[in-house]
Formats: C-alpha cells, sequence, structure tokens
C-alpha cells in the first residue's frame, strides 16, 4: 500500500457517492495499522461554489472525482483491499486540495 494509491471506498453503503478512497498517508508511517485517506466524491459537475483548490478532479478508472478533502480521515490498513491505482501523476491536486482544508483557501 503506497502513498496517492486509490482504492475501492471499502464501506460500500457510501461508493454511489464515494467510490474510491485514496491513501495520503507518507509511506514512512507504514508501521501504524491505519492509513489517512481522503474520499473521493462522484459529482456531475466541479462544485460551483468551491474554491478552486477544492474543485479539480483526479481521474480513476476513467472516472472524474473531486477530492473530499475536508473528509479525510483514518481508516484500518486491512481494509483497504482493492486497489484501483497509485495516483502519483495527480497527486499535486490531492495535496493542494489538503493543503486548502489546513492552510485556508
Amino acid at each position: 500500500m503506497r502513498q496517492f494509491e486509490a482504492f475501492a471506498n471499502p464501506n460500500v453503503a457510501q461508493r454511489p457517492a464515494f467510490p474510491y478512497v485514496v491513501v495520503m498517508q507518507s509511506e514512512q508511517l507504514q508501521h501504524h495499522s491505519t492509513r489517512l485517506v481522503m474520499p473521493l466524491a462522484r459529482l456531475p459537475r466541479a462544485p460551483e461554489l468551491a474554491p478552486r483548490r477544492l474543485s479539480v478532479a483526479v481521474t480513476v478508472a476513467g472516472e472524474p472525482l473531486y477530492p473530499a478533502a475536508h473528509l479525510c480521515g483514518a481508516l484500518p490498513a486491512r481494509l483497504l483491499r482493492h486497489s484501483a491505482g497509485l495516483l502519483r501523476e495527480q497527486s499535486h491536486l490531492l495535496v493542494d486540495a489538503l493543503d486548502a482544508v489546513i492552510s485556508g483557501i
């Protein structure tokens, strides 16, 4: 399990709205049993009122999804089973969205 790897949302009930979560946690913290993840939201279009840093889509399995950085949380690593691939080339968008939540828009 690597930083910026996307996984199918382990909560099946949430998958219609948040089909994937992406690991944001540094690989240097692999010894922990949990991973900091960011949900990726399925929306019909970019959020109109959200600042640009929170409304730029990333692509997973050909689908544009929007980082829900304000919903980051820890999940047990054992629940992250079905990898959808590595989003390293889009990592700057994920980090920017998280930074907007932490540092301000």
